[in-house]
C-alpha cells in the first residue's frame, strides 16, 4: 500500500499538518528519529497566529489557561531597566495573546489532537534514503532495531528540523549566516526575585544574559560566553558557566539555587531554503528556515507553514486540484519567512549592538522610541503575525484593489458567526480545516456553498453568517488557514470561476493558449 503523505519530524510543525490531513481523510504517516517525545522547553512562545492554527485544527486544548497571557519583557544595564515591554497589553483589543508555554506542552497536545482524528508517531525512526520518480516517493527508513524499511508515499514532508535529512536528501540548498556565535543555556529551579510573568534581559557590551520564567519555580537562563570557552562542554560546565555569569548580572548569590534540569549550547543561524519544493519533497518549519529566537517567530512559523502546505495536499490528494496546487505553498510562505528572517535578524543587531557606536545608537534614539506605546503595539503586531496577507501572491495577484476593508489574500479576523440552522459558533472554532462561505443570510451561503463544495468537495465547504453588525452584503470565501480566498457580490458562478482557475491552472493556461490559437487562426 502507497501512503499519500509521509511526514518526518513529529514536532509542532508535522503534528499539525498530520492532524489536518487527517481531518479530511488523507493516509498519512509520521516518524521521528528521536525515540520518543522531547520533555525539554525550547520553545517557549506562542504567538496569536500559532493560537489561531491550533484553534483552526482542534488542537488548542486548555493551552490557555494553563499559560500566561500578559507578560512582561524587561531590558537592563546593570542594575538599572531601560526598557519594559507589556506584551499582551500592547493591542488589548485582540482576542488572541501571546501564550508563555513550552514547546513540550504544545506538542503534547497535539499529540493528543492527532490521536483523536486516528493518527499515530512512529518513535525512533530515522531517514536515510529518498528515491522519488513522477508518481510516488521510496523512503528508506532506519528503525529502532537497526533494520531497513522501506516506505512508499505519493508526497515526502521534511518537518525535521534545522538539520533536515530531508533537506539534505532531496538537495536542497540552506544558505545563511550566524547571528550569534554562541549561547549556553540552562533551565533551573530557583527563588529569584524576577517577574514570574515574563523574561527580565542584561545587555553589556554587545553581550546579553536573560532569565525567563517557567511553571514550577523554574527559571530559563541563556547567555553568550566569553570569546576562547573551549567547545564540547559537559552540561556540568555549562551549568557553572551560566550561574557565574546570572550571578555576576544579577547580584544574586547562588545558593537560591536548586535542580537544574536541562543544559545546552547552540547558535543562532539565520537560514532559509533555496526552495520549498523538489519534485514530491516538500519542506515546512525549521527544514525550511531558521532564525534568532528572539520573538518566539520559530514555532510559530513553522505553524502557519503547516497550516498552509495542508489544504493544498488535502485538495491534490483528493484529486480535486492539480499538483501546481503545492507550488503556491513556497510562493506564498517563502516571502513571509524571509521577512521573519530579515526582522528578528534586525532585533539582534538592534538590541546588542558590538561597537560603542551602535550601543550610543541604540541607547539615545532607539530605546526612548521602542518605549512609546504607538510604537509597542506596531512591534507587537508584527510578532503576533497576525497582519500576515497574501495580498500580492499567487492566489491573489490582482488583490482586488478597488474592493474597501479586507481584501483577497488578507486574514480574517475570528467573529461570531451562526450556522444555517441558528446555532451559535466562532469562525475559527468551526473551520476545522475547511473552508467557509461567509454571507448576509443563510440562503446565499448555503447557496454558494454548494457552489464551492462541487469543486472542493462536500466534506470541505461549510455555510455561515455573522453574527456581529454590521453583515457585509459581499460573500466571502474563507480558505482553510484564516484568509481570504474571494469576495464579491453574491453569484455563485463567479465564486466557481474563481475556485477552477485556483485549482486547475494547468488546464485554464491550456485552454486559454487553445483560444488564443484558433482566435488567431480566424
Amino acid at each position: 500500500m502507497t501512503d499519500t503523505v509521509l511526514i518526518a519530524g513529529a514536532g509542532p510543525t508535522g503534528l499539525a499538518l498530520a492532524i489536518h490531513l487527517a481531518l479530511h481523510d488523507v493516509p498519512i504517516r509520521v516518524i521521528d528519529a528521536a525515540p520518543a517525545p522531547a520533555t525539554t522547553s525550547r520553545a517557549l512562545g506562542l504567538q496569536p497566529r500559532g493560537v489561531e492554527v491550533l484553534e483552526r485544527i482542534g488542537a488548542l486544548g486548555d493551552l490557555p489557561e494553563r499559560s500566561q497571557t500578559s507578560l512582561n519583557m524587561s531590558y537592563n544595564e546593570g542594575p538599572r531597566t531601560v526598557l519594559r515591554f507589556h506584551v499582551g497589553q500592547a493591542v488589548a483589543d485582540q482576542p488572541k495573546q501571546t501564550l508563555l508555554i513550552s514547546q513540550a506542552e504544545v506538542e503534547g497536545a497535539l499529540r493528543v489532537r492527532l490521536a483523536e482524528v486516528g493518527g499515530t508517531i512512529e518513535w525512533g525512526k530515522r531517514l536515510e534514503a529518498v528515491q522519488q520518480d513522477a508518481t510516488r516517493v521510496k523512503a528508506t527508513v532506519r528503525t529502532p532495531d537497526g533494520a531497513e524499511e522501506h516506505i512508499a508515499a505519493q508526497w515526502l514532508v521534511g518537518c525535521d528540523g534545522a538539520h533536515s535529512m530531508a533537506r539534505k536528501l532531496a538537495g536542497i540548498g540552506f544558505p545563511g549566516r550566524k547571528l550569534l556565535e554562541r549561547l549556553l543555556m540552562i533551565d533551573v529551579q530557583a527563588s529569584w526575585p524576577f517577574d514570574r510573568n515574563g523574561s527580565t534581559t542584561w545587555m553589556e557590551a554587545g553581550n546579553m544574559l536573560s532569565v525567563t520564567a517557567l511553571p514550577d519555580n523554574t527559571w530559563r537562563v541563556f547567555t553568550e560566553p566569553p570569546a576562547g570557552l573551549p567547545d564540547r562542554l559537559s552540561d556540568s560546565e555549562i551549568t557553572e558557566r551560566v550561574l557565574d555569569e546570572f550571578s555576576r548580572r544579577s547580584g544574586i548569590g547562588l545558593d537560591t539555587v536548586g535542580d537544574v534540569r536541562w543544559a545546552s549550547e547552540f547558535r543562532i543561524h539565520r537560514r532559509l531554503a533555496d526552495t520549498y519544493r523538489r519534485g514530491r519533497i516538500l519542506l515546512a518549519g525549521d527544514a525550511a528556515h531558521i532564525q534568532s529566537p528572539t520573538g518566539g517567530q520559530g514555532q510559530n512559523t513553522g505553524l502557519g507553514d503547516a497550516e498552509n502546505l495542508a489544504w493544498k495536499l488535502v485538495l491534490v490528494a483528493h484529486g480535486r486540484a492539480g499538483q501546481e496546487l503545492l507550488d503556491t505553498y513556497e510562493g506564498e510562505r517563502r516571502p513571509l519567512a524571509r521577512n521573519v528572517l530579515r526582522a528578528t535578524s534586525t532585533a539582534v543587531d538592534i538590541m546588542l549592538p558590538h561597537t560603542p557606536w551602535k550601543r550610543l545608537v541604540r541607547d539615545l534614539v532607539v530605546l526612548p522610541v521602542f518605549r512609546l506605546p504607538a510604537v509597542q503595539r506596531r512591534l507587537w503586531l508584527a510578532a503576533s503575525q497576525l497582519g500576515i496577507t497574501y495580498r500580492g501572491g499567487p492566489l491573489a495577484p490582482g488583490s482586488h484593489r478597488w474592493l474597501p476593508g479586507l481584501r483577497p489574500g488578507d486574514r480574517m479576523p475570528d467573529l461570531a458567526c451562526r450556522r444555517p440552522d441558528g446555532g451559535r459558533t466562532t469562525l475559527h472554532a468551526a473551520i476545522l480545516g475547511r473552508w467557509v462561505v461567509l454571507a448576509a443570510d443563510p440562503d446565499t451561503a448555503v447557496r454558494h456553498a454548494d457552489a464551492a463544495a462541487a469543486q472542493l468537495g462536500s466534506g470541505l465547504v461549510i455555510a455561515l453568517t455573522s453574527a456581529e453588525p454590521p453583515a457585509t452584503r459581499d460573500v466571502i470565501l474563507i480558505r482553510p488557514d484564516g484568509h481570504i480566498g474571494w469576495r464579491g457580490r453574491p453569484a455563485p458562478d463567479k465564486l466557481t470561476a474563481w475556485l477552477n482557475q485556483v485549482l486547475w491552472p494547468a488546464q485554464n493556461a491550456t485552454a486559454a493558449h487553445a483560444t488564443r490559437r484558433t482566435t488567431q487562426r480566424s
